[in-house]
């Protein structure tokens, strides 16, 4: 079951409007840390001080508030921020309908998926059917958390996610950018394509792993265990020369494959191996026991 909705609204094309709730659809795996003091091992307090009270100051005291001068604040209260007057802040309208491949994955920020309330399930299901029909994804906007979103809505299966866009004056790289003016060989080309083709598959996430993740929460283990951990050797640096670098990753690529394709020949051939010995194996039962009947045949 989903948790606590994030936000709660109407999703809307044309004069279809169509009731949803909206969650969380990912979430960080990382290995947090707390502060602690060096000396004596314990967990660090961060307290809130107000230097012209000169006192601590408690969570229900604290109200949020806009530096419009140095050292000078106007107050900024829940009230307020509820009364902006913004369709957005309860309805994704949707204002056109693009390919997906328009829009650079720079612009992705943070992923969402909608929930239909139960009265919406036909309008949202006709809506997320669309999209899959016609190969195409939904732009709107719509306020959450003290901030309007461009947003994409996408089909993902039988699911629609929102995805939260960044803005233009948001994106720091130059997207227009020209690839660097540098001379390179016909043969550099070639060789690098030719990496490229053969260490090309298709995209299966189960393939990749955190590995600094496993080994972090190994290093833990190991230090709960009293276990010293083996330092790394670093790695050799790789050479300058760009057209030997490309062979020696050809060779490598190429003798990995080889590796591979030697292993399932080996594998198959110890299967078959198996299968013949368990099949002898089988034919020399059945014989023992042909010939322990004909011997008692004979006794009677």
């Amino acid at each position: 079951m989903p948790g606590r909705a994030l936000w709660t609204g109407i999703v809307t094309f044309g004069l279809v409007s169509i009731p949803i709730k909206l969650y969380t659809a990912t979430e960080s795996k990382s290995v947090s840390f707390n502060q602690i003091h060096g000396k004596c091992k314990t967990k660090i307090q961060e307290r809130r001080w107000c230097p012209h009270c000169e006192r601590m100051v408690e969570w229900e005291e604290i109200e949020k508030g806009f530096e419009y001068a140095k050292g000078e604040f106007i107050p900024i209260t829940k009230e307020d921020l509820e009364s902006i007057p913004l369709p957005s802040k309860n309805t994704i309208a949707v204002q056109s309908f693009v390919k997906i491949s328009e829009i650079d994955p720079v612009y992705f920020e943070k992923s969402y998926y909608v929930e239909p309330e139960e009265n919406a399930l036909r309008p949202f299901a006709l809506f997320l059917q669309t999209l899959i029909d016609k190969d195409m994804v939904g732009i709107g906007s719509f306020t959450i958390r003290t901030k309007e979103r461009l947003c994409c809505l996408r089909p993902v299966g039988g699911t629609l996610l929102i995805d939260t866009l960044l803005y233009p004056d948001e994106i720091k790289v130059d997207l227009n950018a020209k690839v660097p003016a540098a001379k390179l060989s016909l043969q550099e080309k070639k060789m690098a394509a030719s990496l490229v083709d053969m260490m090309a598959q298709p995209f299966d996430p189960e393939n990749f792993k955190d590995h600094y993740r496993e080994a972090l929460e190994k290093l833990i283990e190991a230090k709960l265990e009293g276990v010293e951990i083996e330092k790394p050797t670093p790695g050799k640096a790789g050479t300058t020369d760009l057209m030997e670098s490309l062979r020696r990753s050809l060779g490598v690529i190429e003798g990995g494959k080889k590796a591979g394709t030697a292993a399932k020949v080996s594998g198959r051939k110890v299967a078959s191996e198996r299968h013949v010995r368990l099949v002898k194996s089988e034919e020399k039962s059945k014989k023992g026991a042909k010939s322990k009947k004909a011997k008692s045949r004979k006794a009677g």
